[in-house]
This record gives structure tokens, sequence and C-alpha cells, in this order.
């Protein structure tokens, strides 16, 4: 790690050259070498970054989520018999695949400007670069080289996936034993670069997508493609303003080219240790990489089994 001198870390971190997205694309060691020599530095500048800006930033939290969640997450959390409120807000678009609205549309404009506050910091930050390098998109998760470190940020992010994410998938997808570890970034589809992502399936037990586009914001095309294993059907579905699909991690799916506007997405992962995801049964399920065996039913789960938060340590195994 570089030393950080008496000049503020602000200063220092703008000042950095950052890696050119060509060393980035081919794996270059300098590029992991720039961000971890930096890593103590860059979080010292976004906590420098928050208290300069305290008058002007949002500090965000989970009242920008929509109300009906909230009420319904609040109530499980309290006592889990109540759960079943939490799964009715989704709804079931192929198996394995929910939607339900994420954030409030009353409150995006103000998530949506904070984001914009955090791009125009100029707080170098590192792009998503897992099959593609996405331009406009930034990692979210500590374990990842140049995540967004900005304190209340990372306090927001695992409330999101510690109070929410979390206990849904384990009610809609039966992740519990394999939810321990997370992650997450944010991508932008444009016309010009970054338009689509050609079929795949994610390195995840749990994938939550959500669309964060103002109502006012409208795109064309960037159409979502899931395909339905057990009917050898494909299902298309588009995002809209504050809303999130849920999947299973090993679902094929493909996102269309954007044809107009861009379209901006937060991107949340939850895995086991090492990056194990699990197979085995229905009430789980298979494949990918990483898979573990001796998956415990969903059905054998309790309620408050669900509605906790893991007993072990974070580790430090970033998927990209």
């Amino acid at each position: 790690m570089k030393t950080i001198t008496n000049t503020n870390a602000l200063e220092q971190a703008l000042a950095l050259e950052v890696p050119s997205r060509e060393a980035s694309l081919r794996r270059d060691p300098s590029v992991s070498q720039f961000w971890n020599e930096n890593r103590k530095l860059l979080e010292a500048a976004w906590a420098e970054w928050e208290i300069e800006n305290k008058d002007s930033l949002l500090i965000p939290d989970e009242s920008l989520l929509d109300p009906r969640l909230r009420k319904a997450i609040k109530d499980a959390w309290e006592n889990p018999e109540k759960e079943s409120a939490v799964a009715d807000l989704w709804e079931e678009i192929i198996p394995g695949v929910y939607v339900a609205q994420f954030f409030d549309l009353e409150r995006l404009a103000e998530f949506h400007s904070y984001l914009e506050d955090v791009v125009n910091s100029k707080i170098p930050k590192r792009a998503p670069y897992g099959i593609q390098l996405n331009r406009y998109g930034m990692m979210l998760d500590p374990r990842s080289e140049g995540h967004l470190a900005a304190p209340n940020f990372q306090a927001f992010y695992n409330e999101m996936m510690d109070r929410y994410m979390r206990p849904i998938a384990r009610l809609l997808l039966g992740t519990y034993g394999y939810d321990n570890q997370t992650f997450g970034f944010s991508i932008q589809y444009n016309p010009d670069k970054d338009k689509d992502l050609h079929a795949h399936t994610d390195a995840s037990a749990a994938t939550l997508n959500i669309n964060i586009n103002l109502p006012d914001e409208e795109f064309t095309g960037s159409e979502v493609d899931f395909y339905d294993k057990s009917s050898g059907k494909t299902v298309q579905t588009t995002f809209e303003p504050g809303k999130a699909i849920l999947h299973r991690g090993n679902v094929p799916h493909a996102t269309h080219p954007i044809t107009s506007g861009q379209r901006s997405n937060l991107v949340v992962w939850l895995y086991g240790d090492r990056m194990q995801i699990p197979r085995g049964s229905t009430s789980s399920y298979g494949g990918g990489n990483n898979t573990a065996t001796n998956v415990v039913s969903a059905e054998d789960i309790t309620g408050r089994q669900r509605w906790s938060l893991p007993d072990g340590p974070k580790d430090t195994i970033a998927p990209f």
C-alpha cells in the first residue's frame, strides 16, 4: 500500500493515473497492482469526499426502497411467520426468476443524483470486466479492487444485502448455506458502447438485477431473455424503473442490443464461501463452476434461519 502523505487523500486520489482500458481488458498484472497499492488511499479519499460534501450529499438508506417491500421485510425480520407477505410481492415469470418493485419511484431521482455525484467526484473507480469491460459501471463490494468505498454507500449496500436480498433469495430460491458472500457492480448500456451482453450464466447462487432508470429516462431495446430449462422456452422481459429481477445464477440469460437511450442497473450476487453455489434437488438447483454437493433441502430450513445473518466472516475471493 502507498503511504498517504500530509497532502489530503482526496487530492492524492484525483492525481492518480488510472490503468488504461486496454490494460484492464488483457488483465495486465499492473492493473491489479495499481488498485491494491492505492486501496487505502482511495478508501480515505471516499471518506474525505463524504465529509467535504456532507451538506449536499444524500445519505442512502433503506428509505429509498419501495414502501410495501420495506414493510414486509420489517415484519418478517420481527416475525418470520409473516414472510409470505414478502413472497407475495414477487411475480415468478419462469421457475427461478422473479420480478418486483425494489426502489421507491418517488425517491429514485435522489439516488440517481447521488450516483451522478459519485461519478462527478472523479475519484478513480474500477469498471466491471467480467464478460466484457463496461465503461460506465463500477464495483460496489469491498472484495473488489477500486470499489465504491464511500462509507455511507457501504452501509446502504450491506443493509440491502443483509436485510433484503439474502432472506428473499432464501425464501424464493432456497439458497440457504450458499449465500454468505456478497458481490456487486453497476452497469450501463448505451447504443454506441456496451450495448448488449451475450447468453451466459452467473457464478452466483442468486443474482438481483435492479434497474435505476428514472421514469422519464426511456430506452428501446435491451430486453432480457431468460431460458427456462424445464420447458425449453425463452421468456423475454424488459426492465422498468426501480424494478428488480431476482434469479438463480444458473438460469441462462442474455441482453438484446439497446437501440436508443441508456439503461443503468445495479447487479448484486450472493454465493457461498470460496464461491460455492448449490446443486442437487429442485429446491436448490444445479450447474455452474465451484458447485457443492450435500445441499440442505429448502424444506428443512426454518423461517428463523432464513431471517438470520451468516455466522462466518466474509472472504476476499472476487468473481472478477
